[in-house]
C-alpha cells in the first residue's frame, strides 16, 4: 500500500513536471497532453485502487473485531451453561439442607438427615468425577496434602498421614484443594 502511494506521488510530480513543460516548451502540446492523460488515467486509477484496498481493510478490521466479541460471548455463555449446570445438580441439596434446619425432630434425627444429604453430595461429586484426596495411611505428599502439623504415632511409619482435618479434593487429575493433613512423626523410626 506504501508502494502505490508513493507511485500515486511519484505520478503527481510527473504530472506537475509534464504541465510545466507544456506551459514552457509550446513545440509539442499534443505529445505532453496525451502523456498528461495517460498518467491522470493511471494515478486515478491507482488511487481507485488504494480506496479499494483501504476499504478492504476497514471491512478486515471489522470481520475480526466482530469475530472476537462473537468469541468471547459464546465462551462466556458455554460458561454460563456448565456452572448452570453444576448448580442446578446442587440445588436438591440446597433443598435438603433447609428442609433440615426446619426439621423439629431429635438431634439423632437430624444428624442421620444430614447424612443423607452428604451422601447426596457426595453422589453429585462423583458424577462430576470429583474425587476425595487419599489421606489417612498415606505417604505425605506435598503436591495432594498441606501439612497443619505433626503428631507421633508409633502405629504409622514416619511421613505417613495420621489425621485429615480439611478433606481435598481433585476433578481427574487435576487438584482442586490440597487436603488439610498432620503428618505422623513415629520417634521409633526416626531414631534407628
Amino acid at each position: 500500500m506504501q508502494e502505490q502511494e508513493a507511485e500515486v506521488k511519484t505520478l503527481e510530480t510527473a504530472e506537475d513536471a509534464v504541465q510545466e513543460g507544456v506551459a514552457t516548451e509550446g513545440s509539442e502540446p499534443a505529445a505532453g497532453a496525451a502523456e498528461l492523460d495517460t498518467l491522470k488515467a493511471e494515478n486515478e486509477q491507482l488511487k481507485a485502487e488504494r480506496d479499494q484496498l483501504v476499504d478492504r481493510l476497514a471491512r478486515s478490521q471489522a470481520e475480526f473485531e466482530n469475530a472476537r466479541k462473537r468469541a468471547e460471548r459464546e465462551r462466556q455463555e458455554y460458561r454460563d451453561f456448565a456452572v448452570g449446570n453444576v448448580v442446578e445438580q446442587f440445588l436438591p441439596v440446597l433443598d435438603n439442607f433447609e428442609l433440615a434446619l426446619k426439621a423439629t425432630g431429635s438431634a439423632e434425627q437430624l444428624r442421620s438427615g444430614v447424612e443423607l444429604i452428604v451422601k447426596q453430595m457426595e453422589e453429585i461429586l462423583r458424577q462430576l468425577q470429583v474425587q476425595p484426596v487419599a489421606t489417612v495411611g498415606q505417604e505425605f505428599d506435598p503436591r495432594h496434602h498441606e501439612a497443619l502439623g505433626t503428631v507421633e504415632r508409633d502405629d504409622l511409619p514416619d511421613q505417613h498421614v495420621a489425621e485429615e482435618i480439611r478433606r481435598g479434593y481433585k476433578l481427574r487429575e487435576r487438584l482442586l484443594r490440597p487436603a488439610l493433613v498432620r503428618v505422623a512423626s513415629n520417634p521409633k523410626q526416626t531414631s534407628d
